[in-house]
């Protein structure tokens, strides 16, 4: 009876395992494009096998030194100024107590994480644009405008600042969660003893949540080389490469707008390869420091 229960279920598993091999694993197969001198007309398994020709090519690129470093800058910092970001609205935030506006703040700093960089982007390039309303505002004060998406010196710290805005709420959401799991009684034995609120603060919250702030930081070193690919694409432009081009941006316009498929497909597996190495340190690291394990 019971073998033809778990029969039934694997039965049911069926679907699931048949669109995950189509959609997840059968695509696997056109890695081997990075291995090829690929021809659309010949196709995948007929095209002339090249070996790693392709990645040769692609660390003779003059652009794709700049190309690593505006991808690790970028990332590094938003990982860095994220966590900063969300750390201290956490800890502000668990000293109110009217209720009503904590809930009111929260919702309204992470509703931005659901909002698509598509809609984003347009808002954000009205916004900052040389007519929009900031520059309006600094031409008003007697300083000259800025063009903030299409200056080199800008626009790796706009990526960074609209990153930390639309995300920094929503990351605060773990270390809010890991306050309340401190024991309120060290708190009032601190206060009978004469500490103040930042001293509890200091002595008190943010020891309670380092164990939380080692784990994410150790986990987001998985996202060193994910810069932010919807983000950068809704608001660079050709003016920008040299500071906002990353390595997603680069495999999208090499890969499908110049249509050069095997270079594309090179840098994208060689960024696999790398985010691999840097997932597999990340576990471990996290769970050395902080006891997080999966496996």
């Amino acid at each position: 009876m019971k073998g033809k229960i778990a029969f039934h279920y694997h039965v049911m598993l069926l679907p699931a395992i048949v669109i995950l091999g189509l959609f997840s694993v059968y695509p696997l197969f056109g890695l081997l494009i990075a291995f090829e001198d690929f021809k659309p007309g010949r196709g995948i398994w007929h095209s002339p096998f090249v070996g790693w020709d392709n990645f040769q090519y692609v660390f003779m690129l003059p652009d794709i030194k700049q190309i690593f470093c505006n991808t690790i800058s970028i990332a590094v910092l938003k990982i860095i100024f994220t966590q900063v970001f969300a750390i201290v609205f956490a800890l502000l935030l668990n000293e109110v107590k009217n209720m009503f506006f904590k809930k009111a703040v929260q919702t309204i700093v992470y509703l931005p994480h659901f909002i698509s960089w598509v809609l984003l982007g347009g808002i954000i390039i009205n916004i900052l644009s040389l007519d929009g309303i900031v520059n309006t505002t600094l031409q008003a004060l007697g300083i000259q405008p800025i063009f903030f998406l299409g200056s080199n010196n800008w626009f790796p710290g706009v990526m960074v600042g609209t990153h930390v805005w639309q995300e920094f709420g929503f990351s605060a959401i773990v270390y809010l969660a890991a306050l309340t799991g401190i024991n309120p009684s060290l708190y009032e034995a601190a206060a009978i003893d004469g500490a103040g609120r930042f001293q509890r603060l200091l002595h008190i919250s943010l020891p309670g949540i380092a164990a939380t702030i080692i784990l994410l930081l150790t986990l987001d070193l998985q996202n060193v080389l994910n810069a932010g690919f919807e983000q950068i694409l809704n608001l660079y432009n050709p003016m920008v490469y040299q500071s906002g081009d990353i390595i997603d941006t680069y495999v999208y316009r090499a890969g499908l707008r110049e249509l050069q498929y095997e270079l594309g497909t090179a840098v994208g597996l060689l960024k696999s390869a790398v985010s691999f190495v840097l997932i597999t340190i990340s576990y471990f690291l996290a769970s050395k420091f902080a006891n997080y394990r999966i496996f």
